[in-house]
């Protein structure tokens, strides 16, 4: 007698912005069409596209006014228990996809719970100091902030024992979910849609960021070297940073807003490298860049380490300072006739989409 196909839900920790770890719930959706998503906050003007509603199933905090919901870092307290409210009694396997709380929710016995983690919460862990410096707030509201995400990282403790398989996005979080949780996890690279990209080694002699335009970002790096040495910059993405970045910008810096995966990939084709200045968990733009043949110019630090081979798919600068960032940027432009399509566009295969569906098919 034949199995029934288990029944599959999918979590996800907010659904407001269109990022890489959207990009990842895309493609479980799309492996599992079937299964709905369950989410802490859905914006269905930004996301209802990919994600369209009658898909999602929202927590309590939904409820909430507009204004709320756009700050939160105000609901912190509230996220914890509004994970743990939802309901996965009728499912046979839950896949989160967790970057903060999704990890946390409850399920029982008879309901297998596997993570893939994109990142143990950075702003309760590792990034808290930053965290904090970057709400730019007085003494006693940023003691009360410390103070929510101390208990914050209590619960997060607790809530990493309810998984029974973690899955890192990569080696680096692999790191961190040892440190922080005392986990073990199988390692599988995020999907990269390479095939939008046709490798090429024409270029409009500009540079590209791809990215949300947040501080940890470090955008305002870029910017400012490029102020400085007064090459082309073009800068695609939104973010809360967007109108402070365009005050300090030169008119050799385009601020393009969002653009369509069709016209990234024109404007990945038609550059002369990546700009990549922030320390990310994995990074699919310097995957996408690759793909396309461009070489990258990197912060050396995190999940880029296990893309980008230095000195044959691009280069790392070593500090997050506009100097350093200008010496690595001397180095690639030197090498720039030894950079290939072919080492890019095979290196770029490595973390291709059909690959990722296969190990998560295996795997469920």
């Amino acid at each position: 007698m034949a199995q029934s196909k288990p029944k599959i839900a999918l979590v996800h920790d907010f659904l407001l912005k269109l990022g890489g770890g959207e990009r990842v719930l895309k493609v479980f959706s799309d492996i599992f069409p079937d299964a709905p998503i369950y989410t802490l906050l859905y914006d269905e003007k930004t996301v209802g596209k990919i994600f369209p509603k009658e898909k999602i199933i929202t927590s309590d905090l939904q409820k909430l006014p507009g204004f709320l919901r756009n700050r939160q870092k105000y609901l912190l307290p509230k996220m914890p228990g509004a994970i743990e409210k939802f309901d996965f009694s009728d499912y046979d396997v839950v896949l989160s996809s967790s970057s903060a709380f999704s990890h946390g929710i409850i399920t029982n016995s008879d309901t297998k719970h596997i993570c893939y983690c994109h990142s143990p919460m950075r702003y309760a862990w590792d990034w808290k100091n930053e965290y904090l410096k970057e709400q730019k707030l007085g003494r006693i509201k940023q003691a009360a902030i410390a103070l929510i995400l101390n208990k914050v990282r209590q619960w997060d403790q607790v809530a990493a024992d309810r998984a029974d398989e973690y899955i890192a996005n990569s080696v680096t979080v692999q790191r961190r979910i040892k440190k922080y949780w005392h986990k073990d996890s199988k390692v599988i690279y995020p999907p990269v849609d390479i095939d939008r990209f046709k490798p090429t080694r024409k270029n409009a002699g500009y540079f590209l960021i791809v990215s949300t335009l947040t501080p940890y970002k470090k955008i305002d790096i870029a910017v400012q070297l490029f102020n400085k040495i007064g090459k082309q910059l073009v800068i695609i993405g939104e973010g809360p940073q967007k109108a402070y970045l365009q005050s300090i910008a030169g008119p050799n810096i385009s601020f393009l807003g969002f653009k369509d995966d069709r016209e990234v990939a024109e404007y990945y084709m038609n550059c002369r490298a990546l700009i990549f200045p922030g320390e990310e968990d994995f990074g699919i733009t310097p995957v996408e860049a690759m793909a396309a043949g461009k070489p990258v110019l990197a912060y050396g630090k995190g999940g880029v380490r296990e893309s980008v081979i230095e000195g044959v798919t691009g280069e790392f600068f070593r500090e997050p300072t506009v100097e350093s960032m200008e010496q690595g940027l001397a180095r690639l432009i030197l090498k720039e006739d030894k950079y290939t399509i072919k080492a890019a566009r095979e290196r770029a295969e490595m973390f291709g989409k059909e690959r990722f569906i296969k190990e998560i098919e295996k795997l469920i």
